[in-house]
């Protein structure tokens, strides 16, 4: 099947190189584009793409802005943020507001059509530094924000387990080698957390434990 994308970013030249690169994969076709967020939303909400490559900084509605409008719903696409630097300051509620994960403009064009196919088989796109970045950030602000812990009561005591490590930046892989069973358990199980908890995706699930206090800076 085609992955249907939708470019965001206010930059003309980043538009087309990416549109240019994307559409020479045989998977991939580029769809529509846009130059700022508001422009984005109308153009998603047309033409119903399975991937947003979303600019974090635009005129008239910022990227983080349309993320959350966009991801507000369920059955939205899966957005991949655009950015500079892969220390950007949005990065933490850019991942709260539901995107998948973060490429850098820079990206080649095989990095580029491998995030996206990432990010549309439904996979977060998250690098260690961005982990890292994202529970540095939760130590930063200290006490859990959403202390209510019911909807965690509802998972087994292996998912709680797997949640916790995937929360500290563990692999699929690492996790097996740390419970020592094999991957596509390790797999089957985060499947069951995301759909007991509600979730979207790893970024969320990441969010979703500090936030509930079920994993804490340092721990």
């Amino acid at each position: 099947m085609t992955i249907t994308v939708v470019i965001v970013d206010d930059q003309g030249m980043v538009r087309s190189g990416f549109g240019v690169l994307l559409d020479a994969q045989p998977d991939i076709e580029v769809v529509g584009e846009a130059a700022d967020g508001a422009a984005g939303l109308r153009e998603v909400a047309r033409l119903r793409p399975d991937v947003v490559l979303m600019d974090v900084r635009m005129p008239v509605l910022d990227g983080l802005a349309a993320t959350r409008k966009l991801l507000g719903e369920p059955g939205g696409p899966k957005v991949l943020m655009l950015t500079t630097f892969d220390l950007d300051d949005y990065v933490y509620e850019a991942l709260r507001a539901g995107a998948s994960g973060f490429l850098l403009k820079d990206a080649s064009a095989a990095e580029l059509a491998a995030a996206v196919r990432v990010v549309a088989a439904g996979d977060a796109l998250l690098s260690p530094s961005i982990t890292r970045r994202l529970i540095a950030e939760f130590s930063r602000l200290g006490a859990p924000r959403a202390p209510s812990r019911e909807r965690l009561a509802g998972l087994t005591e292996r998912e709680t387990e797997v949640l916790a490590l995937v929360a500290r930046g563990l692999s699929n892989g690492e996790i097996a080698a740390e419970l020592v069973v094999a991957e596509q358990t390790v797999k089957t199980h985060f499947g069951r957390i995301l759909t007991k908890l509600g979730l979207r995706d790893r970024p969320q699930a990441i969010v979703y434990a500090y936030e509930t206090g079920l994993v804490r800076p340092g721990d």
